[in-house]
């Protein structure tokens, strides 16, 4: 596949969205921590829990990213890669 050298210019991060969905997921599996502690349920409370600490660490890592800001992003002035030149055999 070839660069066309607008990639840059296009590429966006879906962070923001990451950021709310996650929080959502959060707030479901919390719920069903409690809910399910509640019912008795020791092994589906445990899942909850153990899929709320995956999303709290992902959470972590996206509010990581979006705090480090926009990183370095060549302009149009930038020509697109050349692609690698293949040897005739």
């Amino acid at each position: 596949m070839l660069r066309t050298g607008n990639e840059p210019i296009t590429a966006r991060s879906p962070l923001r969205m990451r950021l709310w969905l996650s929080i959502w997921g959060l707030v479901w599996t919390l719920g069903g921590t409690v809910g399910f502690a509640l019912e008795g349920r020791p092994g589906w409370m445990a899942a909850c829990a153990a899929l709320s600490a995956v999303i709290v660490v992902d959470l972590v890592m996206i509010i990581r990213h979006i705090r480090q800001g926009p990183h370095y992003q060549p302009g149009r002035d930038v020509p697109p890669y050349e692609p690698p030149r293949t040897r005739m055999p």
